[in-house]
């Protein structure tokens, strides 16, 4: 009878110390997805929905130095990720509006992002510029702002987000560079393609 208490507590007491290992493991295997998931990405898939195809943007190209107005040096991460700066250096390039977090003291920079990605606050361009009748994540509504050239109000839904920068970077680029080879905003498909089944 003693040994059968003892066996029953034993497999009780074995059980639990592998649930307790199966437990922590699982919480090491999160801690290491979660690391996987803050390292910059390589390549970002935009307009995964787009009727004309997705876009394949190269991270590392546009902010390694390959890519650059005038060919010179790397795209300031703030050049796409305008939120990731203080409001009060955000507030010198209207129409830009919102840093986050709120209090936020410093510049995204990669070094910032490479030493420690949680705290360098890279927010979604989805988590404000949502997609049309979307409510964004980090506030209250998808911006508006007054077209440059009339009176007209544009709201940056992640479409118009995304081409007024993409573009606006291409014209800049071309205007300084005439002869680089940088898809124009009326060659949709240079950058827009479809799956391929």
């Amino acid at each position: 009878m003693r040994r059968l208490i003892f066996f029953g507590t034993l497999t009780v007491f074995l059980g639990f110390g592998i649930a307790a290992v199966a437990f922590d493991m699982s919480a090491v295997t999160g801690s290491a997805q979660t690391m996987q998931t803050k390292t910059m990405p390589e390549v970002i898939i935009l307009g995964k929905e787009a009727k004309l195809g997705q876009v394949t943007f190269n991270h590392v190209k546009h902010n390694g130095g390959a890519y650059s107005i005038d060919s010179t040096g790397k795209i300031a991460c703030i050049a796409c990720h305008h939120t990731a700066q203080p409001a009060s250096d955000l507030a010198l390039h209207p129409p830009l509006k919102t840093a986050w977090p709120a209090d936020r003291t410093t510049v995204l920079t990669s070094e910032l992002f490479t030493k420690d990605p949680t705290a360098a606050g890279v927010a979604a361009c989805r988590d404000c510029h949502a997609k049309v009748n979307t409510k964004p994540k980090l506030i209250a509504d998808i911006p508006v702002i007054k077209h440059e050239a009339s009176p007209a109000l544009i709201t940056l839904t992640n479409q118009s987000a995304f081409h007024r920068a993409c573009d606006g970077c291409h014209v800049e680029v071309l205007n300084t560079r005439p002869d680089a080879k940088v898809p124009k905003a009326t060659q949709c498909t240079a950058c827009h393609k479809r799956a391929v089944e």
